[in-house]
């Protein structure tokens, strides 16, 4: 008699649709962009200059047989790419989308670190939209997230070339409720701010009409917090042993 074994989900995938089904409720669209990706949606429509150094080969991994393409660094050029099929399509803001996807960095891996891993990317556009809606906005996500626990968000200011003005934006969950790796820390989580006027005229949307906010995180990092994972590499190891906890 055959045993029927039950799989199991991998964390990530798992984030992934519980962050979907939490910004579904927020009104929030699903959208999602090629993992090879041209310089131009890359870099120059964020407003990304030429000298940047996140352009650097120690920085980014450039497609040696198609010049001016690279495996994308982040999630943020689907917010151009989405605000584009919009205004093609005759579709003025409001937008609201979600980009969940994996993203490629050239650097050395540690127990912090990965060559791939796993963003999710928010884009708000409207006609009056403030870095107030932002915090509501992830205020709600984390308290969801963590199943309704006390959360306290902040900003610090920071630069970004795709936003003006940036944030970095903390975490902190307090209350019995918290899981104990977390309660009572302010932990960085992700960079954020409102859209830059470039950002939104490159991509056909009126910088003098609209305005919007926009946010990144990594997935996998937000997977070794809920869970208590020490080592993001065990994301990537395809060892069961690690998957068959989930």
């Amino acid at each position: 008699m055959e045993i029927s074994r039950r799989g199991h989900m991998h964390p990530i995938s798992s984030l992934i649709r519980e962050a979907n089904s939490i910004f579904y409720n927020m009104g929030f669209t699903f959208a999602e962009g090629p993992l090879i990706e041209s310089e131009w949606y890359n870099f120059d429509t964020l407003n990304v200059p030429k000298d940047h150094p996140a352009r650097d080969m120690q920085d980014t991994f450039y497609i040696k047989d198609e010049p001016g393409y690279v495996l994308r660094t982040h999630t943020s050029p689907v917010q151009v790419r989405y605000m584009e099929g919009e205004v093609k399509k005759g579709n003025t803001p409001p937008y609201r989308v979600i980009v969940p996807g994996k993203v490629f960095r050239n650097e050395a891996t540690d127990m912090t670190h990965e060559a791939e891993f796993y963003q999710i990317e928010g884009l708000v556009v409207g006609g009056d939209v403030t870095l107030a809606n932002l915090k509501a906005t992830l205020t709600r996500f984390f308290k969801e997230l963590f199943k309704n626990a006390n959360v306290e968000i902040r900003f610090r200011p920071s630069f970004f070339p795709f936003t003006e003005p940036s944030v970095e934006v903390d975490m902190r969950i307090v209350g019995d409720s918290a899981p104990e790796k977390l309660r009572d820390k302010w932990i960085e989580m992700m960079g954020a701010g409102m859209v830059h006027p470039n950002v939104l005229k490159n991509a056909g949307v009126d910088p003098k009409k609209y305005r919007g906010f926009a946010f990144g995180m990594g997935l996998d990092r937000l997977a070794m917090l809920r869970w208590g994972i020490d080592d993001i590499r065990l994301m990537h190891s395809a060892d069961l042993r690690f998957i068959n906890q989930f």
